[in-house]
């Protein structure tokens, strides 16, 4: 059976941690036959690591060695790199943000339905065994009513890569983490049309010295992004959101909420609980076992090859990850400036 060919480009930290160990683990389906970097010396190590054959610093020249591209770079060169792989026939898998802007993922999805190729952006909460039960049970809840998010990090901004460049990321906490609930959020009710989206972002707490922060020390003075984000989404169908995701938030504890109440019931994501009426009761349901793989990574890198070979269709369509970046593009132009 042949295999896929996939080149890593960027060979930094989200590459090592996740996708090149995914990919790995998939050695039946995947072979992992190039890597690129803009630091070659890096690029050099992880090859040496993982054993991968075709080495550079430049992108371009590994796409004839390969079928596919993992994009692990800065936000800022995602659409670009997509975009040109795409064109040159090959499938791209491309971390989140799926790109800086709405605008730039519509070029994206266009170069992808041009080329006939795969795009799939790595929003990895959809791939938890608590999110495919959820998905599971929306039937339970009904028509969704209220979705609540709060993705909350207490003191613990990133101090580390290229996070608080705005330049290179377009945003902080609420592009490179709050994103992933957002997305999660959208396809659990169905991803209807936002109609309205307001929000308020902030980063007032970072901008000051001698900041507490768990994650190592950062420079408050050139502290650019937003570390604290509200948002209040409404949709066609009448459904809306309360949104609020945050590096630095002062408050007890870190928080991953998802919920959701319906008309027919509810549902928490982090743990998974179900909340319905039967019988002229109340019932709370836990389940003592989830199936599914404890490590997401595995089944999104799979759900992609399978995809590339022909052999499944994406569980997140690049559309979805669209509706993602357009209403990301709304909070920070509705937000206010930053304060």
């Amino acid at each position: 059976m042949k295999k896929l060919r996939i080149g890593m480009i960027g060979a930094g930290g989200i590459a090592q941690a996740r996708h090149l160990p995914a990919f790995q683990k998939l050695n039946d389906l995947v072979e992992i036959h190039a890597i690129c970097d803009v630091n070659l010396d890096r690029a050099k190590e992880v090859a040496s690591t993982y054993q991968i054959p075709v080495v550079s610093n430049d992108y371009l020249d590994i796409f004839s060695e390969v079928d596919a591209v993992c994009i692990c770079t800065p936000n800022k060169f995602h659409a670009e790199i997509a975009i040109a792989a795409l064109e040159s026939g090959l499938h791209v898998f491309c971390e989140k943000p799926m790109a800086l802007t709405a605008k730039e993922c519509e070029a994206m999805i266009n170069a992808s339905k041009k080329q006939e190729k795969v795009l799939a952006i790595a929003y990895h909460y959809r791939f938890k065994r608590e999110a495919q039960a959820a998905k599971k049970s929306m039937s339970e809840v009904g028509t969704p009513l209220v979705v609540r998010v709060r993705a909350l990090r207490q003191r613990k901004v990133p101090s580390w890569g290229v996070f608080t460049n705005k330049e290179l990321q377009g945003g902080g906490s609420l592009i490179d983490w709050g994103c992933h609930f957002l997305d999660l959020a959208l396809w659990l009710i169905g991803n209807p049309t936002e109609t309205d989206v307001t929000g308020s972002i902030y980063n007032k707490l970072s901008k000051m010295p001698n900041q507490v922060n768990e994650w190592g020390a950062f420079n408050h003075e050139t502290f650019e992004v937003d570390d604290h984000v509200s948002a209040f989404i409404k949709f066609e169908n009448g459904t809306s959101m309360l949104f609020e995701t945050s590096w630095a938030a002062n408050i007890k504890k870190d928080e991953e909420h998802l919920s959701i109440s319906g008309v027919e019931g509810g549902l928490n994501v982090f743990p998974f609980e179900l909340y319905t009426t039967k019988d002229g009761m109340l019932l709370n349901s836990v389940p003592p076992w989830l199936p599914g793989e404890e490590q997401p990574d595995i089944p999104q890198a799979r759900n992609f090859i399978e995809a590339c070979l022909g052999r499944s269709e994406l569980v997140l369509k690049p559309e979805e990850a669209l509706q993602v970046s357009r209403i990301i593009d709304k909070i920070y132009e509705n937000g206010g400036s930053l304060s």
